[in-house]
């Protein structure tokens, strides 16, 4: 197992200064363009989850997406996109997030996940939490329980695990 997150570690280049200067971007592209790696990492998704009884995956917009729909077909489960406001047609539920200068917001259908379904919450990146946190309480307004909570990368020096700590996350890459 080491050796595959070796190589998927690889697989994530680093954009210096985007989008703006002093961000370190992590650019998941070659990744996703090499269907070898990218299949391992939907496996381990799979893998880290297979025993807790799934039963929707939620992905963050727009790179978690990619990983939760790949996921979903692979587990067999549907999935949820919870979104910027404005971009999903019916009725929301909207949760509101702080950003270093200002907030942000996530939306999610009203009707997307059932009470009391097991779901799994994913997304590209973990960097402060914020992000996760909100989509985490969206998930819980439907009715949902938030089974785990899984990311390809983490920024371990933003730390961002600690706001979402009473959740069941890992992470696959750690920078």
């Amino acid at each position: 197992m080491e050796e595959r997150i070796q190589k998927i570690s690889e697989a994530i280049r680093t954009i210096p200064d985007f989008p703006k200067k002093g961000i370190q971007f992590k650019d998941i592209t070659p990744l996703l363009a090499n269907a070898e790696l990218f299949a391992e990492a939907i496996n381990w998704f799979a893998d880290s989850v297979k025993d807790l009884g799934i039963e929707v995956i939620a992905g963050i917009e727009s790179r978690g997406f990619i990983f939760g729909a790949a996921l979903a077909l692979k587990m067999g489960v549907g999935f949820v996109p919870i979104r910027k406001p404005g971009k999903l047609p019916y009725k929301t539920f909207k949760e509101e997030y702080a950003l270093e200068y200002g907030t942000d917001a996530l939306e999610i259908h009203q009707d997307a996940i059932k009470n009391g379904q097991k779901v799994l919450l994913i997304d590209d990146l973990l960097a402060t939490g914020g992000t996760a946190l909100a989509a985490a309480k969206l998930i819980e307004k439907c009715g949902g329980e938030v089974a785990a909570i899984r990311f390809l990368i983490e920024l371990d020096f933003l730390n961002g695990i600690q706001k979402i700590k009473n959740y069941s996350v890992e992470s696959l890459v750690h920078f």
